[in-house]
This record gives structure tokens, C-alpha cells and sequence, in this order.
């Protein structure tokens, strides 16, 4: 006698655009710019003014944060503590050494711990980024649409 296979349910995933304004409450960030990208493997987030120190021997960094570099603003100055240091090869090819915080996400009620490489993203379009690790098995992404989970400070959602 055959047994029968059970077919488990796919959870149902929430879906999330090509970008999304996402806040590190942690950090006291309220809300940035994030670009989803299935291409890159970690998150990362345009700090600047990087400086490390030991408080009670644990390794921290202090840095700014512009939210949005397009809506200039007072930068939020924020520390976490350091939890790994990582090569990084960007898309152009280009290694570079990046510290790695853990802090919480929240992508509109979504909230969850996440690993964050800090590097300066002064040119790109995005302050954060969100690669495939920091998604997977959270979110399905729509490429065809944008802040799904939550409209731009004082903007609607269209």
C-alpha cells in the first residue's frame, strides 16, 4: 500500500516592490530608502563618519546616517556594536572590507533581525540596500511595483 505524501501549504509570503521605505528602530533611523536586491547577498547602509571604540570589551561603531540623501536632513548619529568584518566584492568587481552590525528591520508591520554591512554609498541611488539574505524567505519581491508596504514620509500610496 502506497502511502500518501502530504503536500504542505506554501506559506504565504507578503509581498514587497523593487524599493521600500524601511526604519531601523534600534538605531533610532525612522525611516530609509531602501532599494531590493535579489543580486546582492547582504544588506548594506550608507554610514559615514565611521569610527570604532570598546565599551565593556565589545567592539562598537559610531556613525551617521542620512535617511534619505535626496531629502536632505539632519543625519541620525547611532552606534551598534560590531559582529563580524566581511570582504564585500560589488557588482563593478571591487573588494572592500566592511563592518558587519545586527539590528532590527522593519518593512511596514514586518520587524526582524537583520545583518547590516556599513560602507559609504554616497553614489548610489539608495542609501540601503537589501540583498537576497536579508529577504529570503520573508518576502516575495514585484519588481513592477514600489513601496508596497508603506508610502514615502508625507507622500500617498499610489
Amino acid at each position: 500500500m502506497a502511502t500518501e505524501q502530504r503536500k504542505r501549504k506554501p506559506k504565504q509570503l507578503p509581498v514587497v516592490g523593487w524599493r521600500e521605505w524601511v526604519s531601523l528602530p534600534d538605531l533610532g533611523v525612522g525611516t530609509v530608502r531602501a532599494k531590493i536586491d535579489t543580486g546582492a547577498r547582504t544588506a548594506a547602509l550608507h554610514a559615514f563618519g565611521l569610527e570604532t571604540f570598546e565599551r565593556d570589551g565589545v567592539t562598537f561603531a559610531r556613525f551617521a546616517v542620512h535617511p534619505d540623501h535626496k531629502r536632505p536632513g539632519p543625519a541620525v548619529v547611532t552606534e551598534a556594536p560590531i559582529v563580524d568584518e566581511r570582504r564585500i566584492k560589488s557588482s563593478s568587481g571591487a573588494a572592500e572590507d566592511r563592518f558587519v552590525i545586527a539590528t532590527k528591520i522593519a518593512i511596514g508591520p514586518h520587524a526582524f533581525g537583520a545583518q547590516i554591512t556599513l560602507t559609504r554609498r554616497d553614489e548610489m541611488g539608495f542609501p540601503m540596500l537589501l540583498g537576497r539574505q536579508t529577504i529570503r524567505k520573508r518576502f516575495l519581491v514585484d519588481p513592477g511595483r514600489s513601496y508596497v508596504l508603506g508610502s514615502p514620509p508625507g507622500e500617498d500610496k499610489t
